[in-house]
């Protein structure tokens, strides 16, 4: 199995975190976790599923997952390789105009956000591409044909910096008050840019904040703390909700 990191040119960087090479010969199901950005999916070979209530629903090749407040589920096909484009929390309206919430917890085909003129040429010139190098290249092409002439949201992208600085822990009040916008609009500009509330966002950026905690010697009643979770009951309830297990199960497993 292959999970290859690549970070992107300085053009891209405000708008992609990284991309990720991942290849399996085997085949298997798997849990995706919530990212606190959008993230798009290359098919350059095999074939990819999602798995919703045990029914398995096949997956274009080229496809977008928006921010989710649960787990998902897919079934990847032997011999799959993919490219995934991990997106900075503010990336998404800089190559496309539905607003970011569209697309909350949902997995939709590029041909819907790029159209399928567009979609079909990348997936023409991965298949040609030898070298991660080269597939990296084709997607990053792409990505610049997209990219639109756009003023960034400054205040967004400041409340996006607050939330992760506190590491999910800032309370709503106080980001309202120290961005001086009242809860309303900051709520209707944070969701057409980021893809969610700014209180989901930062449960979000939370509960990453504790899964990068659990390979550690801390015990759970420790990293609960940290995050500002001083009731275990909340805590077990937020992390079931993100990943379908209990804390203790979870860690068990790693």
């Amino acid at each position: 199995m292959k999970f290859d990191k690549y970070f992107p040119t300085e053009r891209l960087r405000p708008y992609v975190k990284y991309f990720v090479v991942s290849e399996n010969e085997l085949g298997g199901e798997y849990k995706v976790f919530s990212s606190s950005g959008l993230v798009i999916g290359f098919q350059y070979k095999g074939r990819l599923a999602a798995i919703e209530g045990g029914t398995e629903i096949s997956l274009a090749t080229a496809g977008i997952t928006g921010i989710s407040d649960s787990y998902k589920i897919f079934k990847n096909y032997p011999d799959i390789g993919t490219i995934l484009v991990y997106l900075t929390e503010i990336g998404f309206p800089h190559f496309a105009s539905p607003p970011a919430d569209e697309l909350f917890n949902r997995s939709l085909s590029l041909d819907d956000i790029f159209g399928r003129n567009h979609i079909n040429a990348i997936q023409e010139r991965l298949a040609l591409a030898e070298t991660d190098r080269q597939r990296i290249s084709v997607v990053e092409q792409f990505l610049f044909s997209q990219l639109r002439d756009q003023n960034p949201d400054h205040l967004i992208a400041e409340a996006v910096k607050l939330i992760c600085q506190s590491k999910g822990t800032i309370r709503i009040q106080e980001l309202n008050d120290r961005l001086f916008i009242s809860p309303s609009p900051l709520e209707k500009r944070f969701r057409k840019i980021v893809g969610t509330t700014p209180k989901k966002f930062a449960s979000i950026v939370r509960f990453n904040t504790v899964l990068e905690s659990l390979d550690s010697a801390r015990s759970l009643t420790e990293i609960g703390y940290e995050n500002q979770y001083f009731d275990q009951a909340h805590f077990t309830k937020d992390f079931k909700q993100f990943t379908g297990e209990t804390p203790e199960d979870f860690k068990r497993s790693l």
